[in-house]
């Protein structure tokens, strides 16, 4: 395990990589192209939406880097003579300016730290030198741009602070309760939602501010308000391309989905992206892409506003493994630890009698507007693409939610309700009318899921049938026992890693794959019977993963397999108690687990870069424009994406 020294500021030299899709893209037909490019346009135009979710001075940082790229006409060494600074002061800068395009924010996309430029308040003012418009801007910035603490994204207070909770009044964990008591009360969503309180006349007011291109103003209760309206401006613009977007859509389907995206944004109906989305996953083998809109929730402290996000892929035409593995999925479903043989067709009673498996496809990203473009980590390729298959496919596709569905009526024998296998007795805990997953499981529900789906595919990494269909076999230039091994090695890097991203005053994890990722390690270290070994060398200092090859199938696979099948009969039936005292646990960081976090967090693993290509109308045709892999590179592509 590799670690490199720490610092709040981003480290010179991190891995700029290119997002390869120009072959793919010039191989679509003249209609696809105009299609991919104003969905594009309809994804970039919420970069601001993100920014403005992360922090309240992230939207002028990014003018900021603007107007200095046009000021210099993209021409960054001039700046040396012209602004009488070092070459190492411009690249100081570039880098910062690169790593906060990659985030769309000063905080890391992945882990949610804040990051500084290591540069000077004075060698920042001489670059802004450059023109009446740059030094304004830096006036407008360098306070919060500089400032630290906040350290991190999280509930506001003196050390974090939130954008879905803007303004300068801090508000209460107790408060956001109230507002959101209110919002059930008119079956207001909280997905599209940022919350700002405000003092009048010494009496608390609260803005439920409402993402749409629409605006207005409704009092909902004394002191509560909905302000329709947020982020309007970019909503309308992205509205307008996805109108243009459906005059180049290849069937009825898209034009209803886009019809859904449209109204959803122009009116902040979450009804419509529902809607969106059940045309959108039947609209099978398109060869264009995407998912746009507000979608997870990462990042919001209350775990219930969810960032704007939007990928536009391409789908390649001739992978067909893919298929191959949906085709096949059933059969390694029969091979999880709850399977029961001779019940449901060989998949146990917390399964579905019938597993549909959604329209699988290995898509190249055109367009990633995300605080997180990809993973940062760095295992083979051939392992990421694998098991990314495996977790999205079997990992979140499995379980059946034993449930009352509605008073009385029970989509399971309730007379003779299923054996759990973790007690060997019949399971005692379902599912009331109107609870979901979330709904009972709260704060955990996320992280459990992430949790589970990883495990699956940790645990399924030795099926010989499974790894043929990828093409490794033992006889493959990577084998599949070396994707075995690299798969454990994995679990005691990520794990170690991951102690990063959590925030030790707080005692709280940044991002729920990282804390997943924790306990899981911590899990095989405890229950694992030596598979893995973590070796501390307090001098150097320097943490080892060691793997011991030979107890992988007996020792490994079995303790992978105990904490999946508790994970997945708890989330079966709604036994929140049970998960709770067995996970948290898991996730707490102490002893000799906190020795570890220091030495990775004054030692953290490089942030990769993403440059990402722009398209671009020319009479009619639609023609792709790729750029170097270089911050230079990044900057200018953000400059001409003209958002």
């Amino acid at each position: 395990m590799s670690l490199s020294k720490s610092t709040h500021s981003p480290s010179l030299g991190a891995t700029i990589n290119q997002l390869v899709i120009k072959p793919i893209f010039d191989a679509l037909e003249p209609r696809e192209k105009f299609y991919a490019h104003y969905l594009a346009r309809a994804a970039w135009h919420g970069s601001r939406v993100i920014m403005r979710q992360v922090s309240p001075e992230s939207p002028d940082i990014f003018d900021f880097i603007m107007d200095l790229y046009h000021a210099c006409g993209g021409k960054w060494d001039t700046l040396v003579a012209q602004c009488n600074i070092t070459s190492e002061e411009l690249a100081s800068f570039l880098e910062y300016a690169a790593t906060f395009l990659c985030n769309l924010g000063n905080f890391y996309g992945e882990g949610d730290q804040k990051f500084v430029t290591d540069l000077s308040a004075d060698a920042l003012e001489k670059i802004a030198n450059l023109s009446p418009k740059t030094k304004a801007g830096l006036e407008n910035i360098i306070g919060p741009l500089l400032a630290v603490p906040p350290f991190n994204l999280g509930y506001p207070s003196e050390k974090a602070q939130s954008g879905y909770y803007p303004g300068t009044e801090l508000i209460s964990q107790e408060e956001i309760d109230k507002v959101s008591e209110v919002m059930s009360k008119y079956s207001i969503g909280p997905e599209n939602t940022r919350i700002r309180k405000l003092v009048e006349d010494g009496k608390p007011v609260y803005q439920l501010l409402q993402a749409s291109a629409e605006t207005g103003l409704h009092e909902l209760a004394d002191g509560i308000f909905l302000v329709r309206g947020d982020h309007f401006e970019e909503l309308s613009k992205v509205c307008t391309a996805l109108t243009k977007a459906k005059e180049y859509a290849g069937n009825s389907k898209q034009i209803q989905f886009l019809e859904h995206y449209i109204e959803c944004f122009r009116t902040g109906s979450l009804e419509d992206f529902q809607e969106s989305q059940k045309v959108w996953v039947t609209d099978v083998s398109a060869r264009v892409e995407n998912l746009i809109g507000f979608i997870e929730a990462y990042r919001d402290p209350a775990g219930i506003r969810s960032e704007w996000e939007a990928m536009v892929g391409i789908a390649h035409p001739d992978e067909t493994r893919l298929k191959l593995f949906v085709e096949s999925s059933t059969a390694f479903i029969r091979r999880l630890p709850w399977a029961v043989e001779g019940v449901n067709n060989g998949k146990g009673p917390f399964e579905k009698s019938l597993f549909e498996a959604s329209d699988f496809t290995s898509v190249h990203a055109l367009a990633v507007c995300g605080s997180t473009v990809a993973s940062s980590s760095k295992p083979p390729i051939s392992l990421i693409f694998l098991t990314t298959a495996i977790h999205e496919l079997i990992g979140h596709g499995t379980g059946k939610l034993l449930s009352e569905t509605t008073p009385g009526i029970y989509n399971f024998d309730k007379q003779n309700p299923p054996i759990s296998p973790l007690t060997g007795t019949a399971v005692t805990s379902h599912y009331l009318p109107g609870q979901t997953w979330t709904s009972v499981f709260g704060r955990l529900a996320r992280t459990v899921e992430e949790c589970r789906a990883i495990l699956v595919s940790e645990y399924l990494m030795d099926d010989k049938e499974l790894l043929g269909i990828f093409g490794y076999t033992d006889t493959s230039d990577i084998t599949a026992e070396d994707l075995l091994y690299t798969t454990y090695l994995n679990i005691g890097v990520d794990g170690l890693q991951a102690l990063e991203h959590y925030n030790f005053q707080s005692k709280t994890w940044g991002q729920v794959h990282h804390q997943a990722h924790y306990s899981i390690l911590k899990h095989l270290l405890q229950d694992g019977g030596g598979v893995i070994h973590i070796s501390h060398d307090p001098t150097g200092p320097n943490l080892t993963v060691q793997v011991d090859r030979t107890k992988i199938l007996s020792h490994g696979k079995p303790a992978l397999g105990r904490y999946l099948c508790r994970l997945h009969i708890w989330r079966c039936t709604a036994d929140l108690s049970s998960c709770e005292q067995f996970y948290e646990p898991l996730c707490a960081v102490e002893g000799v687990y906190e020795q570890w976090r220091q030495i990775v967090c004054s030692r953290p693993k490089p942030r990769w870069k993403f440059v990402q290509p722009n398209t671009f109308v020319k009479g009619e045709v639609v023609e792709m424009k790729v750029y170097e892999e270089s911050n230079e590179g990044i900057i200018q592509s953000w400059a001409e994406r003209e958002v």
